[in-house]
C-alpha cells in the first residue's frame, strides 16, 4: 500500500501498491516524455499503457494489436518509434528472445536483472549482483575494463510448470 496526501485537510488515502505504483510510473513517464520535447499523442500514450500494465514482455506487434483496440488510428511505425524513444529515455529495455524477435518491458527500479518464461513470456525482475568475481576474471583474461553488465535468464515459470504447457 502507498499513502497519498490529499490537499483537503491532508487526509491519507491508501491505494493498493500495484495500482498506485503504476499510476506514479505513468505520471513520471508522461513528465519525462514532455520534458524531452515529445508530444503525448493518444498513440504514444496507448503504447505506454500497454507496457506499464503488462507482466509479460511484449513485441512491437503485441503492443500494436493491444493498443489498436482502443486507438484504431495507431500505426505500427508509431509503435516502433515510441519504443525507440522510450528505450533512449531508459524507460524500457529490449529483451532478447529465443525466436530472434526483440520484445520490450518496462525497466524495473534500481539495478535489476531479468528472468523470462520461455513459454508464456512472463518477465520477473530480480536483484543480485554476485557477478563481481566473474567480471574481474573476464577483465584479467581479456584486458577489458568492464563498466556495466546486463543479465537475462530464461526458463519456465511456476504457473507454466503447474499447467504443463
Amino acid at each position: 500500500m502507498v499513502a497519498f496526501l490529499t490537499k483537503k485537510r491532508y487526509n491519507i488515502r491508501m491505494l493498493p501498491s500495484d495500482h498506485s505504483e503504476r499510476a506514479m510510473r505513468r505520471a513520471y513517464w508522461h513528465l519525462l516524455l514532455r520534458e524531452q520535447g515529445h508530444r503525448l499523442t493518444s498513440g504514444r500514450l496507448a503504447v505506454v499503457d500497454c507496457l506499464l500494465s503488462s507482466e509479460r514482455v511484449l513485441t512491437a506487434q503485441d503492443i500494436f494489436e493491444q493498443a489498436r483496440h482502443d486507438h484504431s488510428d495507431l500505426g505500427l511505425v508509431s509503435v516502433y518509434r515510441t519504443l525507440e524513444t522510450l528505450e533512449e529515455l531508459g524507460l524500457v529495455e529490449r529483451v532478447h528472445q529465443a525466436q530472434g524477435c526483440h520484445a520490450y518491458i518496462a525497466v524495473a527500479g534500481g539495478h535489476r536483472h531479468l528472468l523470462l518464461c520461455e513459454q508464456c513470456g512472463r518477465a520477473t525482475h530480480f536483484a543480485g549482483d554476485e557477478l563481481e568475481a566473474l567480471m574481474r576474471l573476464v577483465e584479467n583474461q581479456t584486458q577489458y575494463r568492464i563498466h556495466q553488465h546486463w543479465l537475462q535468464l530464461s526458463g519456465v515459470c511456476p504457473q507454466c510448470q503447474r499447467s504443463g504447457t
